[in-house]
């Protein structure tokens, strides 16, 4: 409490720890004046990072749910945060500035995209499209947004699109099925037609300098750390009291810390942002010797906030739409630890790409649609220098493997490696005294299902007084989920709404409405 005399100061309450909320508690202290001792981030997991978590080390092996991609064309609101956060690993430089550097050095050119059945390089530059499949999608890509609806990518396209080149790059590059949302696979096309121009090589695609975590949440937290702004770990938010009336306001927050449950009073003029689910949400690691348990929403919770928080209030959303089918929406990813780059040389002859400086490698046949990326090392902080790290995922992890007679799901991290290794002909051998940790993710894709507009909120719901969300499953005008950006930019509309702060936030670029890009991305299409 201020001294008496004083007035209150206001207070900020950021339910979940993921980069969204991290995003909105530097906004309010850079651009709202906000003191950095009246925000506290409430997490219910050890570290802040959400889906951006990363973890492990050499002896046990090293964990990570995934990857990130990033553009400089694009994720406007990212970079513009990160240009005034310093880097932990480059003393006077800002995170971006590192980020842009490093990418210098290591720029991306995949010459290995896809890799079929014989293990023969596939052959990428044409995108393989019928005249069928062209009108199909430019009529996709041309109509208005309203009119396409709770549609799927397979009500616009063809059987025969899926089978394209064009399908199994941009597919695995962005984690589409074809039964996903036709919104959102229109947007992308929109937000991302730069990539369409070069989604055969990556040209475009920039990395962090180590997993997002040490490159993007270490040092988004030790500048909120210095700011005063305090992390209450393993603290999960069960209710967020409302007032009865009409506009939504909120008073209170019940909190539950340990075996301890306490409520939280919330003023008027306090700021309350709920992260509402996360793609990550029930995720599970496995071992080398077991696959990973098969958790849902019962099991992990992280969905009860937001189906409480829309009971009765359309304005927040529906969260149905999004985690009632964990079969259209999981799929499993693994990290790989191992001594020496023995499997990185076998890598690089095959794709001819130094580690960090190619893309993800789909085995085109496989059966799980197995992917594989091999970053820059040492992709840890604190990685040695004997050691290497590398990811994969598959799109179809409840599907028979092709050389393991089981589903992925079912498969342990040496299955797992006794799978890829089928697919590149090598002996099982090559990985002995590697740790490969299988991650199942349920809901990874939960965001890409068919929806409607109203079944997500507003950053700021309509009438709002004093409540926010931020999350992958806001509705944002011309925006894509499943990036870093979309949670930056919801976490700015949100706090610069909430403070009616009026500096404006970078605009989303429309590279789509550029004749020459135009003529460009139809160029490619008729490769």
């Amino acid at each position: 409490m201020p001294p008496a005399g004083l007035p209150a100061r206001r207070r900020a309450h950021l339910v979940g720890g993921g980069i969204g909320s991290l995003a909105a508690a530097a906004f309010m202290v850079r651009d709202g004046g906000m003191d950095g001792d009246q925000i506290t981030i409430y997490d219910d997991h050890a570290v802040p990072g959400g889906s951006l978590d990363a973890g492990g080390d050499a002896s046990g092996g090293y964990r990570l749910r995934g990857g990130r991609m990033f553009t400089t064309e694009n994720y406007e609101c990212t970079w513009a945060l990160f240009r005034s956060i310093p880097s932990l690993a480059t003393p006077g430089l800002t995170v971006y500035d590192e980020t842009v550097a490093f990418n210098a050095l290591h720029r991306s050119h995949a010459q290995a995209r896809l890799v079929d059945r014989n293990r023969a390089v596939v052959e990428t530059a044409t995108m393989g499209f019928s005249m069928r499949d062209r009108a199909e999608l430019l009529k996709l890509f041309v109509c208005e947004e309203r009119s396409v609806g709770p549609s799927a990518i397979t009500d616009w396209l063809s059987p025969s699109f899926f089978a394209t080149n064009f399908w199994f790059l941009w597919s695995t590059t962005f984690a589409f099925q074809p039964w996903h949302s036709a919104i959102e696979f229109r947007r992308y096309l929109h937000r991302f037609i730069l990539e369409f121009t070069r989604i055969d090589t990556l040209a475009g695609v920039k990395r962090t300098v180590f997993n997002q975590y040490d490159s993007l949440v270490r040092p988004l937290r030790s500048y909120l750390e210095a700011a005063g702004v305090g992390f209450a770990a393993r603290c999960t938010v069960t209710q967020v009291a409302l007032d009865p009336g009409p506009d939504p306001l909120v008073t209170g927050l019940t909190i539950r810390l340990e075996a301890e449950t306490r409520s939280i009073a919330v003023s008027p003029m306090d700021l309350v942002i709920v992260q509402n689910a996360s793609m990550t949400d029930a995720s599970s690691f496995g071992s080398m010797e077991h696959p990973p348990s098969r958790m849902t929403k019962r099991t992990s919770h992280g969905w009860d906030l937001w189906e409480i928080l829309a009971a009765g209030r359309p304005e927040f959303g529906r969260p149905a739409a999004f985690n009632d089918a964990i079969s259209e929406t999981v799929w499993e990813s693994f990290t790989v630890t191992m001594q020496g780059t023995g499997f990185l040389d076998v890598m690089e002859a095959l794709s001819d790409n130094e580690a960090g400086t190619g893309g993800l490698v789909t085995f085109r046949d496989s059966r799980w649609l197995l992917s594989i990326v091999i970053p820059h090392q040492p992709h840890f902080a604190d990685q040695p220098a004997s050691v290497t790290v590398f990811w994969g995922y598959a799109l179809h992890p409840g599907r028979i493997g092709d050389f393991v007679a089981k589903p992925m799901e079912d498969c342990s991290g040496m299955e797992i490696l006794q799978e890829l290794c089928g697919h590149l002909a090598l002996d099982l051998a090559c990985f002995d005294g590697a740790t490969c940790l299988p991650c199942r993710l349920p809901y990874i894709t939960s965001m890409f299902m068919p929806r409607l507009t109203a079944d997500r909120p507003l950053p700021v719901p309509p009438r709002s007084k004093n409540l926010g969300f931020v999350s992958q499953f806001v509705e944002i005008d011309d925006d894509v989920v499943f990036t870093v950006e979309y949670s930056i930019r919801a976490a700015q509309i949100a706090v610069y709404g909430l403070l009616n702060l009026p500096n404006a936030i970078p605009p989303v670029l429309r590279h789509d409405r550029s004749p020459a890009l135009l003529l460009e991305a139809a160029l490619k299409a008729f490769r």
